[in-house]
C-alpha cells in the first residue's frame, strides 16, 4: 500500500483505499480549526499529562526535602507494602462491586425515566417533572450526608424520633453494616438519574419523529414504540455511557463514601472503596509513596478493563465502540 494512502473500513466489512493528506495542508486547509481546538489540548497538556510524571512517586520514598524527582528510589517497596497491608483485594472488590451496581442500574433508571418524561403529553407538567429529577444534582454529597445523619441519627434522628413515638423499635442505620450497599445505590441513583437522563433525552429528541408516525399508522401503541423503536434506538448512546462508566470501574465516587459513611471503622468493611482507602492512608500515615503506588495500581487497572471492554464492542459491532 503507498504510504500516502490509507484503508478504511466499512460497516459492511469492504475496505477503501483513499489519499492521505498531507500534514501542512492539513494545517493549512483546517487552520481556523485546529485555532479552536488549541486551548482544550493546552489544557489537556498542563493538567492531564504533565502530572502523571508525577507517578514516579509510586517508586520512591516520598521526602519533603528531595521533593518529588529527587528523593530516594525504593523500586517496588511501596507495592510490596500495600500488599502486605491486606486491604486493598477488600476494597478493591467493594469498588468494582459498586461500580457495577451504579452503572447496570443507573442506566435502567435513567433511560427509564427519560422514555416515561418523553411519553408526559402535558408540557408543564414534564417540565416540573424533569426539573424535580434534575434538582438532586446540584445538592453537594457534604450536604446530603448532613440531611441523612439527621434523618438517621439513632439518638435525635428523624426517622427514630417517629419510631419512638409510634412505639416502634429504632433502627440504628450507623451500626448496621449490611444496609449500607442498599443506602449508597439508593442515593447514587437519587442524585445521578435526573442528570444522567437528560442525555438520553438529548437522544430521543434526536430521533426521527416520522418512525414513531408510520408506527402509529400501522397500529402500534405506546409501549410496542417504545420496545420497537425509542429503546432500540438509544442503545448507541447507552453504549457509549456505559464504555466510559466502565472506563473509572475502579474509581469510585470520593465525596459519596465520605461524607455519607465518614470514618467509621465498623462500616469499612462494606463501605471502603480504593479512593477512601487511599485518603486514609494520607491522613493518617502521610505514606505518599504507597498512596501514589495505589494510585497507579487504580489507574493500569482502569486502562486495562477500558481497553478490553472497548475491544469486545467492536469485535460485536465497530460502530458502539469508543475508539
Amino acid at each position: 500500500m503507498n504510504k500516502k494512502s490509507r484503508a478504511i473500513r466499512h460497516s459492511n466489512g469492504s475496505k477503501v483505499i483513499t489519499p492521505r493528506m498531507p500534514v501542512r495542508k492539513v494545517f493549512r486547509r483546517y487552520w481556523m480549526l485546529l485555532l479552536m481546538l488549541l486551548p482544550a489540548t493546552v489544557y489537556v497538556i498542563i493538567f492531564s499529562y504533565i502530572p502523571m510524571t508525577g507517578l514516579v512517586l509510586a517508586f520512591e520514598k516520598y521526602q519533603y526535602a528531595g521533593g518529588i524527582y529527587h528523593s530516594p528510589w525504593v523500586g517496588l517497596q511501596n507495592f510490596k507494602a500495600v500488599m502486605i497491608d491486606g486491604k486493598l483485594p477488600g476494597v478493591t472488590r467493594n469498588t468494582i462491586l459498586y461500580n457495577l451496581a451504579f452503572i447496570f442500574l443507573g442506566v435502567v433508571f435513567e433511560m427509564g425515566s427519560a422514555i416515561l418524561i418523553n411519553e408526559l403529553q402535558n408540557r408543564y407538567f414534564k417540565k416540573i417533572a424533569q426539573s424535580f429529577m434534575f434538582l438532586p444534582y446540584f445538592i453537594s454529597w457534604v450536604v446530603a450526608g448532613a440531611i441523612m445523619y439527621n434523618i438517621f441519627n439513632y439518638e435525635r434522628g428523624i426517622w427514630n424520633s417517629v419510631a419512638r413515638m409510634l412505639g416502634a423499635e429504632p433502627f440504628d442505620v450507623y451500626n448496621t453494616p449490611q444496609a449500607w450497599p442498599f443506602i449508597l445505590v439508593f442515593l447514587r441513583l437519587w442524585k445521578q438519574t435526573g442528570y444522567g437522563s437528560v442525555v438520553y433525552l438529548a437522544a430521543i429528541s434526536g430521533m426521527d419523529q416520522e418512525m414513531f408516525e408510520a408506527a402509529g399508522i400501522d397500529g402500534a401503541n405506546a409501549w410496542q414504540k417504545i420496545r420497537y423503536i425509542t429503546i432500540p434506538s438509544l442503545v448507541p448512546t447507552m453504549m457509549v455511557l456505559v464504555l466510559m462508566a466502565i472506563g473509572n470501574i475502579f474509581r469510585g465516587d470520593f465525596g459519596l463514601f465520605y461524607q455519607t459513611v465518614k470514618s467509621s471503622a465498623l462500616l469499612q468493611p462494606t463501605t471502603d472503596i480504593i479512593d477512601t482507602y487511599v485518603f486514609r492512608l494520607l491522613i493518617n500515615n502521610a505514606n505518599i509513596g504507597v498512596s501514589s503506588a495505589i494510585g497507579l495500581y487504580q489507574s493500569v487497572l482502569c486502562f486495562i478493563t477500558i481497553t478490553i471492554c472497548n475491544k469486545l464492542v467492536k469485535i460485536v459491532n465497530p460502530d458502539y465502540a469508543l475508539y
